[in-house]
Protein backbone atom coordinates (compact mmCIF):
# COMPACT_ATOMS: atom_id res chain seq x y z
CA UNK A 1 0.00 0.00 0.00
CA UNK A 2 2.75 2.18 0.83
CA UNK A 3 4.24 2.17 -2.46
CA UNK A 4 0.75 2.75 -4.43
CA UNK A 5 0.04 6.02 -2.59
CA UNK A 6 3.72 7.30 -3.26
CA UNK A 7 3.36 6.64 -6.82
CA UNK A 8 -0.50 8.14 -6.74
CA UNK A 9 1.45 11.04 -5.27
CA UNK A 10 3.90 11.23 -7.37
CA UNK A 11 1.58 11.39 -10.58
CA UNK A 12 -0.69 13.95 -8.77
CA UNK A 13 2.38 16.18 -7.82
CA UNK A 14 3.55 15.83 -11.21
CA UNK A 15 -0.02 16.67 -12.84
CA UNK A 16 -0.36 19.70 -10.81
CA UNK A 17 2.93 20.94 -11.82
CA UNK A 18 2.60 20.73 -15.53
CA UNK A 19 -0.91 22.56 -15.10
CA UNK A 20 0.56 25.05 -13.53
CA UNK A 21 3.70 25.25 -16.25
CA UNK A 22 0.84 25.39 -18.79
CA UNK A 23 -0.35 28.27 -16.94
CA UNK A 24 2.45 30.43 -16.58
CA UNK A 25 2.97 33.51 -18.47
CA UNK A 26 4.68 33.19 -21.91
CA UNK A 27 7.13 35.08 -23.42
CA UNK A 28 6.72 37.27 -26.35
CA UNK A 29 7.05 35.79 -29.75
CA UNK A 30 10.69 37.06 -31.43
CA UNK A 31 8.44 38.91 -34.00
CA UNK A 32 6.74 40.85 -31.37
CA UNK A 33 9.59 41.50 -29.05
CA UNK A 34 12.02 42.78 -32.48
CA UNK A 35 8.84 45.29 -32.90
CA UNK A 36 8.69 46.25 -29.56
CA UNK A 37 12.48 46.66 -29.09
CA UNK A 38 12.48 48.61 -32.16
CA UNK A 39 9.58 51.27 -31.12
CA UNK A 40 11.06 51.41 -28.17
CA UNK A 41 14.78 52.72 -29.31
CA UNK A 42 12.92 55.12 -31.48
CA UNK A 43 11.40 56.45 -28.27
CA UNK A 44 14.36 56.41 -26.54
CA UNK A 45 16.11 58.27 -29.73
CA UNK A 46 12.63 61.21 -29.66
CA UNK A 47 13.09 61.68 -26.00
CA UNK A 48 17.08 62.19 -25.81
CA UNK A 49 16.53 64.56 -28.79
CA UNK A 50 14.28 66.65 -26.49
CA UNK A 51 16.92 66.87 -23.91
CA UNK A 52 19.48 67.81 -26.43
CA UNK A 53 22.06 64.56 -25.27
CA UNK A 54 23.23 61.98 -27.67
CA UNK A 55 25.08 58.50 -26.76
CA UNK A 56 23.63 54.84 -26.69
CA UNK A 57 20.04 53.10 -25.85
CA UNK A 58 20.22 49.48 -24.96
CA UNK A 59 16.92 47.33 -24.52
CA UNK A 60 16.62 43.84 -23.18
CA UNK A 61 14.13 41.38 -22.27
CA UNK A 62 14.82 38.55 -19.87
CA UNK A 63 12.07 35.56 -19.74
CA UNK A 64 11.70 34.10 -16.17
CA UNK A 65 11.60 34.69 -12.69
CA UNK A 66 15.82 35.48 -13.09
CA UNK A 67 18.00 36.90 -15.53
CA UNK A 68 19.79 33.85 -17.25
CA UNK A 69 19.35 35.20 -20.76
CA UNK A 70 17.99 38.30 -22.55
CA UNK A 71 17.72 39.42 -25.85
CA UNK A 72 18.93 42.71 -26.67
CA UNK A 73 18.77 45.55 -29.38
CA UNK A 74 20.92 48.83 -29.10
CA UNK A 75 21.23 52.17 -31.00
CA UNK A 76 23.65 54.90 -31.15
CA UNK A 77 21.61 58.12 -30.76
CA UNK A 78 24.05 60.15 -32.31
CA UNK A 79 27.22 58.87 -30.78
CA UNK A 80 29.21 55.88 -29.55
CA UNK A 81 32.12 57.40 -27.68
CA UNK A 82 32.62 60.58 -25.64
CA UNK A 83 36.41 61.39 -26.46
CA UNK A 84 36.66 64.81 -24.30
CA UNK A 85 34.26 62.97 -21.38
CA UNK A 86 37.33 61.92 -19.40
CA UNK A 87 41.07 61.88 -19.52
CA UNK A 88 40.90 58.50 -22.14
CA UNK A 89 36.97 59.19 -23.33
CA UNK A 90 34.07 57.55 -22.41
CA UNK A 91 33.03 53.67 -24.69
CA UNK A 92 28.80 54.67 -23.93
CA UNK A 93 28.39 51.93 -25.15
CA UNK A 94 30.48 50.33 -22.50
CA UNK A 95 28.90 52.30 -19.99
CA UNK A 96 25.14 51.26 -21.24
CA UNK A 97 25.78 47.38 -21.17
CA UNK A 98 27.60 47.97 -17.21
CA UNK A 99 24.53 49.55 -15.93
CA UNK A 100 22.05 46.75 -17.51
CA UNK A 101 24.52 44.32 -16.17
CA UNK A 102 24.25 45.43 -12.66
CA UNK A 103 20.71 45.35 -12.87
CA UNK A 104 20.32 42.02 -14.12
CA UNK A 105 22.47 41.20 -10.91
CA UNK A 106 20.42 43.61 -8.52
CA UNK A 107 16.94 43.57 -10.20
CA UNK A 108 17.20 47.29 -8.97
CA UNK A 109 17.74 50.56 -11.11
CA UNK A 110 21.16 50.72 -11.93
CA UNK A 111 22.89 52.89 -9.36
CA UNK A 112 20.42 52.24 -6.61
CA UNK A 113 21.74 49.29 -5.46
CA UNK A 114 22.68 48.53 -1.25
CA UNK A 115 25.82 47.25 -2.30
CA UNK A 116 29.01 49.32 -3.53
CA UNK A 117 29.45 48.38 -7.42
CA UNK A 118 31.19 45.32 -8.48
CA UNK A 119 34.20 45.01 -10.98
CA UNK A 120 32.63 45.80 -14.25
CA UNK A 121 29.52 47.86 -12.70
CA UNK A 122 30.62 51.84 -12.04
CA UNK A 123 26.79 52.30 -9.74
CA UNK A 124 25.65 54.53 -12.37
CA UNK A 125 22.12 55.95 -12.12
CA UNK A 126 20.46 55.85 -15.76
CA UNK A 127 19.02 52.09 -16.30
CA UNK A 128 15.54 51.11 -15.25
CA UNK A 129 14.10 47.80 -14.62
CA UNK A 130 11.01 46.43 -14.40
CA UNK A 131 9.63 42.74 -13.54
CA UNK A 132 6.72 41.62 -16.14
CA UNK A 133 5.08 38.43 -15.49
CA UNK A 134 6.60 36.81 -18.18
CA UNK A 135 9.93 38.06 -17.23
CA UNK A 136 12.33 41.33 -16.81
CA UNK A 137 12.79 44.37 -18.89
CA UNK A 138 16.24 46.29 -18.77
CA UNK A 139 16.87 49.63 -20.38
CA UNK A 140 19.56 51.21 -20.20
CA UNK A 141 20.74 54.61 -22.00
CA UNK A 142 24.69 56.71 -21.51
CA UNK A 143 25.56 59.78 -22.91
CA UNK A 144 24.28 62.58 -20.80
CA UNK A 145 23.73 63.44 -17.17
CA UNK A 146 22.65 60.68 -14.88
CA UNK A 147 18.80 62.39 -14.65
CA UNK A 148 18.44 62.86 -18.47
CA UNK A 149 19.82 59.32 -19.24
CA UNK A 150 17.04 57.88 -16.23
CA UNK A 151 14.50 59.87 -18.19
CA UNK A 152 15.74 58.32 -21.57
CA UNK A 153 15.32 54.90 -20.02
CA UNK A 154 12.36 55.37 -18.72
CA UNK A 155 10.49 56.72 -21.74
CA UNK A 156 11.55 53.61 -22.81
CA UNK A 157 10.52 51.65 -20.37
CA UNK A 158 6.87 52.51 -21.08
CA UNK A 159 6.80 51.43 -24.20
CA UNK A 160 8.44 48.21 -23.10
CA UNK A 161 5.43 47.84 -19.89
CA UNK A 162 2.17 48.60 -22.23
CA UNK A 163 3.62 45.62 -24.98
CA UNK A 164 4.08 43.47 -23.15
Amino acid sequence: MPIRLSAILLALTFSAATLLAAGAPKPPTPKKLEALESQTIEVMKAKAAALNIQGVAVVSYAPGTTVDNWTSKMAVVGRLTDPKASVNGNNLLGIAYAKSAEMASTLQDSGTAKRPPMTGEFGWQGGTILRVSSGHIIIAFSGGKSEDDLQVSKAGLEIMKNGL
